[in-house]
């Protein structure tokens, strides 16, 4: 045959398949289009709400819930952009109580265009009893090219809600702050829910108890439906700027209702002792490196290893803690190559902390992890790891950018089992810290732990704490160490 015909002829069947698959093929699609429940589930058992996605989860067909959000459950559609308009009917079956939640869209779901997901709404209005459910099942689609369900054994055409036991709890996501001690000093503070809240449960609640070393009020902002905080207004009543005298009010959650107290459940409001120092000695400068997301502070702790005291090494990771512009303290760090200066960003010059860049997990600050066995290293279930503000410098002469003294700041920290006994522990120490050779500091300090539980009191220990992992070996000491205690 001809190959200019043989050509033609090839040249006109693509053209006739391309038109066919673009006229014909009502759902723009060259794959079997489907639908189904597509209900991610991550590692830590919490969902993926869409939009997010994970290619190595596997959609599942029913879900234990405990939380009292909002849940979502989307629903979707496998191909390419739509040329019309897909709607879905689903059908609901609920063992139970059938006034507790709300369930939006009713019955229809719908895809347009490059919109292949819709999600179904489930919305908790007050608590249920155990062993409940709620059952979706995909019933028509107004397209009978759409197969339901998917195109192997796991359909998915049906996803099952088991209501569970409902875990409502609460924490403090920050526990300490510092005042400057003028009247009518405010500012503001969460209580976060990792489950939610019922407002209409929160509405009469006593969930603090204080201890108060000064006058002030706290006002809260309104409860809301499906939020996982509320914001609370602290305002101070009384002026104590006394450059010489400590003032401290300490504000607990308890447990209350059907809510528990968990993680950080005691806040320090401070106003510390003043002293003169100048911010360009900046000596929390020589303990972090925002410009490498590995850098560590490396330490030793005298400690018991095997029945004998020894040094014992650590590392953590090393923060600064970050201020406002108008803080006593603060020192411009970047002001991110702008001429703007509400993007400018400032470091506390004479604080540090320990924390990880992100993610549930904790570092070793102080390392605690090994003043303990069987604890729980989850940020939720012990903050008390990471110590975002732990350290204070007070340079010699309030200018030495060389040496000076250092305090351990006094807070109070949770560590829990992974038997879930928690544990609050109130921290403090001293010390002093010193350029040792060019570029490397030396701190040196006690670290005092009080919880009548586990230590029976107070304990005591000695550490040492570089900025840089090549340092000299501290010399032994001849002196007592603590051991690891059980929690």
């Amino acid at each position: 045959m001809n190959r200019i015909k043989l050509f033609s002829i090839l040249v006109l069947t693509t053209l006739f398949i391309i038109s066919c698959s673009k006229d014909d093929y009502k759902l723009g699609s060259q794959v079997e289009p489907h639908l189904r429940f597509n209900f991610l589930v991550k590692s830590d058992n919490a969902p993926l709400e869409y939009p997010a996605s994970n290619g190595g989860l596997v959609a599942q067909s029913n879900y234990v819930n405990k939380s009292i959000k909002t849940l979502k459950v989307p629903v979707a559609l496998t191909a390419y952009s739509l040329n019309e308009t897909v709607t879905a009917n689903f059908s609901t079956t609920i063992s139970g109580d059938k006034e507790g939640f709300r369930i939006d869209p009713i019955n229809e779901l719908v895809f347009k265009g490059n919109k292949l997901t819709d999600t179904i709404f489930v919305s908790f209005d007050k608590r249920w009893k155990e062993n409940q459910n709620i059952t979706f099942k995909l019933e028509t689609v107004s397209n009978p090219d759409v197969h339901i369900g998917n195109l192997n054994e796991n359909k998915n055409d049906v996803f099952k809600i088991d209501l569970g036991a409902i875990a409502t709890n609460y924490t403090f996501p920050v526990n300490r702050f510092v005042l400057k001690g003028e009247a009518g000093e405010k500012f503001d503070f969460n209580v976060n829910f990792p489950n939610g809240y019922f407002p209409s449960e929160m509405e009469n609640l006593e969930i603090f108890k204080s201890l108060d070393g000064f006058s002030y009020s706290i006002t809260h902002d309104e409860f809301k439906e499906n939020s996982n905080s509320v914001t609370y207004h602290f305002t101070l009543l009384e002026d104590i700027q006394n450059d010489d005298v400590y003032y401290e009010t300490s504000i607990s959650l308890v447990n209350a209702g059907d809510y528990t107290a968990t993680g950080n459940t005691i806040m320090q409001i401070v106003k510390p002792i003043k002293s003169s120092r100048d911010i360009n000695a900046n000596p929390a400068s020589k303990f972090y490196d925002l410009t490498n997301q590995f850098y560590l502070t490396y330490g030793e702790t005298w400690f018991d290893r095997s029945g004998v005291c020894a040094w014992q090494a650590y590392n953590a990771f090393t923060y600064p803690v970050v201020v406002t512009k108008d803080h006593e303290n603060a020192i411009l760090y970047s002001d991110k190559g702008t001429a703007d200066p509400n993007d400018d960003v400032y470091h506390d010059a004479f604080r540090i902390g320990f924390n990880v860049a992100s993610g549930t997990n904790t570092t070793n600050s102080f390392n605690l992890k090994r003043w303990f066995s069987n604890e729980s290293t989850t940020a939720a279930n012990s903050p008390g790891f990471n110590i975002t503000s732990a350290l204070e410098f007070f340079p010699e002469n309030g200018n030495s950018k060389t040496n000076g003294n250092v305090l351990v700041i006094p807070q109070y920290i949770t560590i829990t089992g992974s038997n879930r006994n928690s544990h609050i522990i109130a921290i403090s120490g001293a010390g002093t810290y010193k350029e040792i050779s060019t570029g490397l500091f030396e701190i040196t300090f006690e670290l005092k732990l009080t919880n009548e539980a586990l230590f029976g009191g107070t304990v005591t220990a000695q550490y040492r704490m570089y900025n840089n992992r090549t340092y000299p070996k501290p010399a032994a000491l001849s002196i007592d160490c603590p051991k690891e205690v059980t929690l």
